[in-house]
């Protein structure tokens, strides 16, 4: 009996020993793995396989929807490899041009491939045992076209309201079931939940048309009119609606019904005749109900020069950097961009720093391109976002969007716009990967060979460097459009002003003489300040208690508008406590102001006034956002007070008046870039003051009036600023002098962040000497229950050091994650920081 189990033993090590060919391909999956994973492919799959087509494939038990990012190939191989389940596309959905830049994101920001397809795909396009699915509820209007499988899984969500991907295998008792839901999917019967669900609720208008069989028969107007014969207000109805309606032969209900001077039972009484049809639709705050084209007007000719030196600038650059300061009249210039790629049926990518704080932008290039435009951003519904990520592969068009937009599968890329290329919102904080859009985009543009136009009043420090160096070409405009003159800029001095009793609440006498002065003549004010809620510390003085977040180490926010403090990093929150839960003491102090706060307190000195906010809490969503810009543009509302939000794209004709209420603070920050981003946030913020006829005025109060800053954003001293600050950067070795990566280990035991940490800057030492800085604690020690330690790597501007440098931060760091006690570390690697 030994013998014979030997003998078995034995020839089971012969056999899994044998070599043998197997058709493989190389699958990326959504996941954080280190390499492509490989899969057999059967006989039936080897004609349909195609580089970027989606194929379900097993992983530890589970099932992922993954990229093909390779041709099939024959291996000899002597393990076991599993193999590919289904196919999910007929068409790819990926471009060997994209998966070019993927590539090129995982090596310069030391992340995966899987990661960057998570953040590249839109959700529906994403699978995977997990994702929860939910369906619509009318579904049984297309029974007849379902398919067994595809009933019994809309029969189980009607019932359960959502299911897994692992509940539908075992309701099906199958284990391919990605073909169904997908087909279900592209039927708009299912969606994935993850997707985000808006909670304000959109602006709708009811629509009215013809029924779309009739609507281009002549003789079927004829019988219309017969029908509404013997009703004077039908007719009426009729005309106003063929007078009103657009190309797409429908009518807004409302602008019939007031034009034709009916009621609202007239046009329902004509839907029940079948003479229309009506429809509910969502619609902008910003857009007027029917959008004509606009003829555009002349450039003017300072414009018309800066247009050629561009032009001239590209014959020796594919990058341009174009510094025109507030109101110079930018987007014009890239109007004449667009209209002349467009018209050769080529396509460009224009990116905004945040989509939905651009509202004016987007609606101001609709009206110049129409249906030529295709806005991408992450408030679409996940249907939508599919449409919008197919149709980006069809030549002439402008697509418009935030920075998850160069993941767009273009076909025809010939120049990409990045606007306010200085903004911080283009750099992609977590999760990884951790990309600059700004710098991606060009990499993107020399894989299409394309053009970049890099364009904004205060160019980010890089830029202005790469510019003077002659890496980019360089256009600059000193003067606004029509030649409207900058802002003049008053500095209040808070010390003399709280010395000579001149202050009252937050705000200067000053400043609210200057605002009581413009709202009688007519105009309005914006009010900066860059922190939100009611008051940013609630403490008690008697016994020194603060109210402080459970899962950080930092204070939480008062919001007395929702009666909570709040954390502003893991969104904790609680009920603002009536007492000191410490010492009962009743009488807690309010430390600090924000935006609520200045909104109450102006409200009492300025009763008269009609005051509105924008921060995160009133404007949370696109629509909150819309509804703040629509009331502010229409002059409902005399001062506006926000955060930055008040700083990027927005154009109002009557703002002559920007106040900006405590300008130390934006100086106070523990970062290299908070000088640089002072005097960005505070030149942008001055920019929306008196951008047409009347010379507008800004007014920053300050304890610090002598710092140079202020200086150089009175006198528009934008060389002076940029010399000087890179001369301290030169001093304080910080980029962009050299290239930077930031290191953060993160456990939720404080002493094993630190083992790790210290483990890890050692290792790293011995390879990579003193471009490591010591191991130190981050200002705020412990974010979203981890504690958290950080290494600083400064590496020389070399291409070979560079990647030398990332290759040992990368393999030490699956060294640290493999080793015993510290396999749930975190490591996070930021390239090129802040």
């Amino acid at each position: 009996m030994p013998f014979t189990w030997q003998l078995i033993l034995y020839l089971r090590a012969q056999i899994k020993g044998l070599k043998r060919f197997e058709h493989i391909v190389d699958v990326v999956l959504p996941l954080a793995l280190p390499k492509t994973m490989s899969y057999r492919v059967g006989e039936d799959f080897r004609s349909q396989l195609e580089f970027g087509k989606r194929v379900e494939v097993p992983l530890k038990n589970k099932l992922y929807s993954g990229i093909v990012v390779g041709p099939v190939y024959s291996k000899e191989i002597d393990y076991p490899i599993k193999p590919i389940v289904s196919i999910l596309d007929e068409q790819p959905i990926v471009t060997k041009k994209q998966y070019d830049l993927w590539k090129w994101i995982a090596s310069y920001y030391c992340c995966t491939l899987g990661e960057i397809m998570s953040v590249a795909l839109p959700g529906n396009l994403k699978l995977y045992s997990e994702t929860k699915i939910t369906g619509v509820e009318d579904y049984e209007d297309h029974i007849a076209d379902l398919t067994d499988d595809e009933y019994m899984i809309m029969e189980a969500v009607s019932i359960q309201g959502e299911l897994s991907i692992f509940n539908v295998q075992e309701i099906l008792n199958k284990k391919s079931v990605y073909p169904a839901i997908h087909t279900l999917i592209d039927k708009r019967l299912l969606f994935v939940k993850e997707e985000l669900v808006e909670k304000f609720k959109p602006k709708k208008h009811a629509f009215i048309r013809f029924p779309t069989q009739y609507a281009e028969q002549e003789a079927w107007l004829t019988e219309v009119f017969d029908k509404v014969d013997k009703s004077d207000h039908q007719r009426r109805a009729l005309l106003a609606f063929i007078q009103h309606k657009n190309k797409n032969n429908e009518a807004l209900k409302s602008l019939v019904v007031k034009t034709a001077a009916v009621t609202g039972s007239v046009i329902k009484a004509m839907v029940k005749k079948g003479i229309f049809e009506e429809e509910k639709k969502i619609v902008s705050r910003l857009e007027a109900e029917e959008m004509d084209l606009e003829m555009l007007s002349p450039l003017s000719v300072l414009q018309q020069t800066k247009l050629t030196e561009l032009k001239q600038a590209y014959e020796n650059h594919d990058t341009v950097l174009l510094h025109g300061i507030t109101g110079s009249g930018k987007t014009r210039l890239y109007i004449e961009f667009i209209e002349e790629i467009l018209e050769n049926g080529r396509q460009v990518l224009y990116l905004l720093p945040e989509i939905a704080l651009t509202t004016q932008i987007v609606e101001r290039l609709r009206k110049v391109f129409g249906d030529k435009i295709l806005v991408y951003h992450s408030k679409l519904n996940a249907h939508e976002r599919v449409e919008l990520y197919k149709a980006a592969k069809t030549g002439g068009k402008l697509i418009l969007g935030a920075r998850s937009s160069i993941f767009m599968p273009f076909s025809a890329l010939d120049f990409i716009i990045v606007d306010e290329e200085h903004d911080a919102s283009y750099k992609q904080q977590d999760p990884a990967p951790r990309y600059n859009a700004r710098d991606t985009a060009i990499v993107l543009a020399n894989i299409f060979q394309a053009k970049v136009l890099l364009g904004s009043a205060t160019p980010s420090l890089e830029s202005w460097i790469n510019a003077k160096e002659g890496k980019y070409g360089f256009v600059s405009i000193l003067q606004r459009y029509g030649e409207t003159l900058l802002p003049e800029i008053q500095l209040v001095n808070l010390k003399d002003a709280y010395k000579k009793n001149k202050m009252r609440s937050y705000f200067s006498k000053d400043l609210l003489t200057a605002m009581s002065d413009e709202i009688v003549m007519g105009r309005q004010i914006i009010l900066f300040q860059n922190r939100r809620g009611f008051a940013p510390v609630l403490q008690c003085d008697v016994c020194a208690w603060k109210a402080e977040c459970r899962n950080c180490d930092t204070t939480l926010t008062i919001h007395k508008y929702f009666d909570e403090v709040r954390c502003h990093y893991c969104g904790f929150r609680q009920n603002l406590p009536p007492s000191c839960p410490s010492c009962g003491n009743e009488h807690l102090r309010e430390a600090g102001f924000g935006t609520e706060k200045l909104e109450v307190e102006l409200k009492k000195l300025m009763p008269e006034a009609r005051i509105g906010r924008m921060d995160y809490d009133t404007a949370k969503t696109k629509n909150q956002y819309e509804k703040i810009i629509y009331e502010f543009s229409s002059h409902q509302l005399d001062i506006l007070i926000g955060t930055q939000m008040v700083t990027k794209g927005l154009d109002f004709e009557k703002v002559s008046l920007v106040g900006i209420l405590n300008a130390d603070k934006l100086l106070a920050f523990p970062d290299f870039r908070a000088t640089e981003r002072a005097f960005q946030l505070m030149t942008q913020v001055s920019g929306r003051a008196g951008r047409r006829h009347k010379r507008g005025k800004v007014i920053v109060q300050t304890f610090s009036p002598a710092h140079p800053i202020f200086t150089d954003v009175i006198n528009t001293d934008y060389e002076g600023f940029y010399k000087r600050e890179y001369e301290e950067r030169n001093k304080t070795v910080f980029p962009p002098i050299i290239r930077a990566i930031e290191i953060t280990i993160k456990h939720k035991k404080q002493h094993i962040a630190q083992e790790a940490g210290m483990l890890y800057r050692e290792l790293l030492y011995k390879e990579i000497g003193q471009r490591v800085s010591a191991l130190f604690t981050p200002s705020i020690p412990r974010l979203r229950t981890y504690y958290m330690q950080k290494v600083f790597i400064k590496m020389e501007r070399d291409a070979k050091v560079n990647a030398a440098v990332k290759k040992w931060v990368q393999y030490f760091r699956l060294k640290i994650q493999n080793s015993k006690g510290f396999k749930s570390v975190r490591i996070n690697i930021d390239v090129d920081p802040y």
